[in-house]
């Protein structure tokens, strides 16, 4: 599981963008597009040093450009400590409406000098690369749009909110109770819930597994910095059956380790029916009665790309057509 990448190529592009000046109305400063863009660098890194590397200058020239930014706007962009750097709320809204100039400005230099765009891109986050839920929909977008570059990024839902609201991110996938008014969200997919066990294990001559039989199981939760929501989900599940699970001492950053301590017998695993087909030595089979995980896609509220928008209506239509939120029936996925 790989980090975002660290440079697109819009932000490559950015660095032969002349530098230009605009004169501040509300204070009479200037502020200029290096700022701008020297600020949007250091929001998607969260560090001086690695910030100012991506362009080129001096981590102290970096900070000095940075504050003129907060003098001529008035507001504080950035929390700077000795053991760490975070946007205020002020930088996270600023640096969406920031990120947009520039590609204004990269836009109007491509247009000017006659070449070609980039290809559109669409950039969505996912819990794990062994969960299916989204990849149907994500098919389907491709068949639509073959021009359409997509580009898969795993994160938690927290961080995928944190990369939504700076603009790293253009849809996410997973559970969220609550948002950010700044986030859209749209429930796409109730999933039946199972338990992953050794091929075995007494649960894997069952055609379904009572909640309750989890009680005598070590169980594996999500990591709790990575799927808190999974991992409350599922607790609250045990709890409504009466019991807390005994839980396995460790942690996994994948779907494809944890299945490998379920093959070792070590722990039972709760997932949902979309997960990846079952590897060797493990099977699923579904909880009863019928618990269901509920998915839903996640997007910055305002001004949604034509991309994004398609993949929220394709998600929408393929949720109805095949039953994804019917919690009573089955359907084929």
């Amino acid at each position: 599981m790989g980090p975002p990448p660290r440079q697109s190529t819009t932000d490559r592009r950015r660095s032969s963008v002349p530098i230009q000046a605009v004169p501040d109305q509300v204070s009479g400063t200037r502020i200029e597009l290096r700022q701008l863009r020297y600020f949007v660098t250091l929001a998607e890194e969260l560090h001086f040093g690695r910030a100012a590397a991506r362009e080129h200058i001096a981590a102290s020239a970096l900070s000095s450009q940075v504050r003129r930014l907060e003098r001529a706007l008035g507001v504080l962009l950035v929390a700077r400590t000795t053991r760490r750097v975070d946007l205020t709320v002020a930088g996270a809204r600023f640096v969406i409406e920031a990120r947009e100039i520039l590609d204004h400005v990269d836009r109007a230099v491509v247009l000017a000098q006659g070449t070609a765009s980039a290809p559109p891109a669409l950039r969505v986050g996912v819990l794990d690369e062994g969960y299916d839920a989204i990849r149907p929909v994500l098919n389907a977008v491709q068949a639509r749009h073959p021009e359409l570059e997509i580009h898969q990024v795993q994160a938690g839902v927290p961080e995928q909110c944190r990369l939504l609201a700076d603009g790293r991110l253009d849809v996410g996938v997973g559970r969220l109770s609550t948002a950010a008014p700044t986030i859209a969200s749209e429930l796409f997919r109730l999933d039946r819930l199972g338990v992953l066990v050794p091929v075995d294990h007494e649960f894997a001559r069952l055609g379904g597994v009572g909640v309750d039989a989890l009680g005598a199981e070590t169980l594996l939760l999500a990591d709790e910095e990575r799927a808190p929501e999974f991992t409350q989900f599922v607790t609250e599940l045990c709890r409504s059956a009466g019991f807390f699970p005994t839980l396995f001492h460790g942690s996994v950053q994948n779907l494809r380790a944890a299945v490998d301590l379920v093959a070792q017998h070590r722990c039972v695993l709760c997932t949902p029916a979309s997960r990846a087909a079952d590897s060797a030595g493990v099977t699923w089979r579904p909880l009863v009665p019928s618990p269901r995980y509920p998915w839903s896609l996640l997007w910055r509220a305002q001004n949604p790309s034509r991309y994004v928008s398609a993949l929220v209506g394709t998600a929408r239509k393929m949720s109805l057509e095949l039953g994804w939120r019917e919690s009573t029936t089955e359907k084929a996925s």
